[in-house]
């Protein structure tokens, strides 16, 4: 019996649980949820996940709701590659570094602008926001001035995981390439690659233009 996936396009943390089940073939049935219509606030719902948050995963007898769980759980349970979420103790402390700050300071700096923008039609961006969004752009380039990938010089989880989270960042402060050089190569590179123009390309954009629909006013 597959695995059960809630999620929506437009979420970075569910395109981000996509990717992990497309890049280690999770047998799995995505399950469109609609936020706009509350179809997260509805009991069934709430049942699995009372935080009403996606991606949520069902698979057996677990129910998951953090996306970055759900990411190192699908690592352990269905991925081959180990490198990408390393056995070694060590390494792998290295990329649950990367993935917490993925989740507290990346994906709070997005959420920063989309959470206002989705729930109160906030317009415009003050430059606290931009501030801080540069800020978390200059800690990556110096992680990617010491290594190839954000925990190695291979890819892990927790490049899957700040790819969909760097691609609406960068709908609201583009990506300077003489700024952020390493940075910049570093995106170009995922977001080309076969599984992510599968899987993410299309909710990234969908998310961009109503990110960019936001700033503009």
């Amino acid at each position: 019996m597959p695995a059960k996936l809630y999620k929506m396009d437009l979420s970075p943390p569910a395109r981000a649980a996509m990717l992990a089940c497309e890049i280690f073939n999770v047998p799995v049935e995505l399950v469109d949820t609609n936020l706009m219509a509350g179809e997260h606030l509805k009991p069934e719902f709430l049942k699995m996940n009372p935080c009403h948050t996606i991606p949520v995963l069902v698979d057996g007898d677990i129910t998951l709701h953090d996306s970055h769980a759900i990411i190192m759980y699908l690592a352990d349970t269905y991925g081959n590659n180990s490198a990408l979420y390393p056995k070694d103790v060590k390494q792998r402390a290295l990329v649950n570094q990367k993935l917490f700050f993925n989740s507290s300071v990346l994906f709070t700096r997005l959420r920063n602008v989309t959470i206002p923008a989705f729930k109160e039609g906030v317009k415009g961006l003050d430059d606290k926001k931009r501030t801080d969004i540069e800020e978390a752009y200059k800690y990556l380039e110096a992680f990617l001035s010491g290594t190839k990938y954000l925990a190695g010089n291979t890819i892990t989880i927790a490049d899957i995981a700040a790819l969909t989270t760097i691609g609406g960042l960068s709908y609201i402060v583009p990506l300077d390439g003489d700024k952020y050089p390493k940075l910049k190569a570093w995106f170009e590179e995922l977001e080309n690659k076969p599984y992510s123009q599968k899987v993410n390309a299309g909710g990234a954009k969908a998310l961009g233009e109503f990110i960019k629909s936001c700033i503009q006013g």
